[in-house]
């Protein structure tokens, strides 16, 4: 049998995933099919792919995350500029809470990543100083 490639794979995934109503037994089948093959070390890259197919089918999914919890609105508002600036018509989208943030937000995408965080600035503004 020859070996798929990643692509291939992350494609058909993407494919069945938009127009299957039975999402929950195809991603049995492709997880058994990733053991029986070993390819399990290369899970986090299928997925990565199966996002980016996806999301040129307009299905865009990702995560946010924030140092606290967001309202509804925060969230909506974020999943129309979601949609506004990629073109997707579902949004899909994961909230992480990580202190570490400190405050404001950051949003990641298949091929976008805004970092509106204050962590993010703190770390720009140290990086200009170090230089100066």
């Amino acid at each position: 049998m020859a070996k798929l490639s990643r692509r291939a794979i992350a494609q058909y995934a993407a494919t069945q995933l938009t127009k299957s109503d039975e999402r929950s037994t195809f991603i049995l089948q492709l997880a058994a099919y990733l053991v029986t093959t070993r390819r399990t070390k290369e899970l986090n890259l299928i997925i990565r792919d199966i996002q980016f197919y996806l999301s040129e089918a307009g299905s865009v999914s990702g995560s946010i995350t924030s140092a606290t919890e967001l309202t509804l609105e925060t969230k909506k508002a974020i999943e129309t500029y979601i949609k506004q600036q990629t073109g997707a018509t579902t949004v899909a989208l994961d909230s992480l809470i990580d202190p570490s943030v400190i405050g404001g937000i950051k949003v990641n995408i298949p091929d976008y990543e805004l970092d509106a965080t204050v962590s993010r600035s703190l770390t720009v503004l140290r990086t200009r100083f170090k230089k100066a």
